[in-house]
């Protein structure tokens, strides 16, 4: 189990590191470890080193890499610095393009997608999706009263995850052209950065540097060994009680998991509703189903404070005491494991940006214009460090990094990028997604209440998923729907939102539909697979045509 571990005033997971020998050239295999690696980089590692996660490490952090050795007058046409999905595509699709390009991680290469995101995220609930199919009565499954195990949960997170990450590997990135640099990047002047001793030269650079879980200000929090999404997957035993400060997606996501996997789980929000940016009836329908699998969701609330008892030698966790404030009374939430996932902080210190040129707020990220320049026209950045917390996103980083690569290197072609539909980021449709069950999908202009706050006049149109043949057949028509916003009197699709299973693969229809400006009345005409959940996009888009259908004369409706 991962350990906690405590130093005074700060409380975190243990970061000692040993060596028991240095095992395969290269690889970490001999290495032993008692707490997670790599533990030189600054950043918490992974744990435990199975051989799981010997196979990540070998990948996305090799031991005794050979930084590449270029002469003193060599200048790159563009260095990505950080190897999420930004840098990575910034540095290998330029270096696929002919471009001489380098790429910089001090940490672990995938980013936070990779290792302590979106994909192991995904592995955990697919088998929490599993464990509530057991329990459903309706599917005729017999008794299932064995709980699930925790530790082969994690194990086979881990599996996959090691099973992904070649394609993330520096390996790969150094074999798609890209020169790959293990090592903190500093700018040290408008064209010029310096990595691990060495001074390196460039015409363009990409910052890709991503984000972190912001940690709030919250009195008595730096003191207790409370976990983030970078922490969190270093578990190896469930908490019995687990409590989740914020009800965002990732938040509600790790939420629903754990209270399936067996914890009991608390999710605290200072909103008066989760998920306060999504469709108000989204939010109602994910909230119906967490409560009624036992999830307790306290809303409005305010934390006063944070307090915890260090577990003992005989303990496998610590006790940790939530101060809260709810409806004017005060009240103790108390539980073994606390998650905070309240929202995420661009990456922008230590990296020199003054001396190159780049203006970037604190806690806000770096400054960037439409085409993804900074206030250095020759740097870019793009995915969670820049300034725009609505393109936070894997997804909208890559698609960055493409724009980014035409922009810097390609724009007098007058093509478009080769993954975006504009070299301009205003002209992206972003789609979105909370993995929960069922799945909120958005894209653009999604609800009312958005299109309240940017002027925008629209139409509404909606189509439950309660008559839906599949949804039916599946069991899972509560609280699902499709709903689609056009701009006031016509229909120009503006936005949209589905609640159902599978939501964020149904949802490129509409995405589509909005960036491409195909209009409602051509999806209620586009012929749809029968039995499928996609239907109720025609449906929603039906309810645009019958409006204006011609009916035959003297027939009363």
């Amino acid at each position: 189990q991962a350990a906690y571990s405590s130093n005074g005033s700060t409380a975190q997971f243990s970061l000692r590191f040993r060596m028991a020998g240095y095992g395969t050239e290269g690889s970490w295999h001999g290495v032993t470890a008692a707490g997670p690696v790599p533990a030189d980089s600054g950043h918490l590692g992974v744990w435990p080193l199975d051989d799981h996660n010997v196979k990540l490490l070998d990948n996305v952090h090799p031991r005794n890499w050979e930084n590449p050795k270029r002469p003193d007058d060599f200048v790159y046409d563009l260095i990505a610095v950080g190897a999420g999905a930004g840098g990575l595509v910034s540095a290998k699709q330029s270096a696929r393009r002919g471009a001489r390009s380098a790429l910089i991680e001090q940490h672990l290469a995938g980013g936070d997608c990779l290792n302590v995101g979106c994909v192991p995220s995904k592995a955990l609930l697919r088998v929490a999706r599993a464990v509530a199919e057991t329990r459903r009565t309706d599917l005729c499954l017999g008794s299932t009263s064995a709980a699930p195990n925790f530790e082969a949960i994690m194990e086979r997170m881990r599996r996959l995850r090691a099973q992904i990450a070649p394609v993330d590997s520096h390996e790969t990135s150094k074999n798609a052209g890209a020169d790959v640099y293990m090592g903190s990047a500093v700018f040290t002047g408008r064209h010029e950065l310096q990595v691990a001793g060495q001074t390196l030269r460039f015409k363009k650079a990409v910052i890709a540097t991503g984000g972190r879980a912001r940690v709030p200000p919250i009195n008595g929090l730096d003191t207790v060994p409370y976990l983030t999404n970078t922490s969190l997957f270093n578990l190896t035993q469930l908490p019995p009680r687990l409590v989740v400060l914020g009800a965002g997606p990732i938040g509600l996501e790790m939420a629903q998991a754990f209270r399936r996997f067996g914890s009991q789980v608390t999710v605290l929000e200072i909103m008066d509703r989760i998920l306060g940016s999504e469709d108000a009836d989204a939010s109602a329908a994910v909230l119906k189903v967490l409560e009624e699998e036992g999830t307790t969701v306290l809303t409005g609330i305010s934390i006063k404070s944070v307090s915890h008892t260090a577990k003992q030698p005989d303990q496998a966790w610590p006790e940790i005491r939530i101060a809260i404030s709810r409806g004017g009374k005060d009240e103790d939430v108390v539980c073994e494991a606390l998650l905070v996932a309240t929202s995420r902080a661009p990456n922008v210190e230590g990296l020199g940006l003054e001396a190159a040129g780049v203006e970037y707020v604190p806690g806000r990220g770096v400054k960037i214009n439409d085409d993804l320049t900074t206030t250095n026209p020759d740097i870019l950045a793009v995915g969670d460090v820049v300034d725009r917390p609505e393109v936070r996103f894997t997804h909208m980083a890559g698609t960055m990094a493409g724009m980014a690569v035409h922009n810097a290197l390609f724009a007098e072609s007058g093509d478009l990028p080769a993954n975006a539909p504009s070299p301009l980021l205003s002209e992206v449709v972003v789609p979105r997604c909370t993995y929960t069950e069922p799945e909120v999908a958005s894209c653009g202009i999604s609800n009312e209440k958005m299109a309240e706050s940017k002027g925008v006049e629209v139409d509404v149109y909606k189509a439950e998923l309660e008559h839906n043949d599949r949804a039916i057949l599946e069991g899972s028509v509560t609280g699902s729907f499709v709903k689609m916003l056009c701009r006031k009197g016509t229909e120009e699709i503006v936005g949209g939102t589905i609640v159902a299973d599978r939501a964020g693969d149904m949802l490129a229809e509409i995405t589509l539909a909005v960036q491409n400006k195909i209009g409602l009345s051509r999806l209620a005409r586009t012929v749809h697979p029968y039995p499928t959940l996609g239907e109720g996009v025609q449906q929603c888009a039906l309810n645009y045509n019958r409006a204006r259908w011609q009916r035959l004369a003297g027939r009363e409706a």
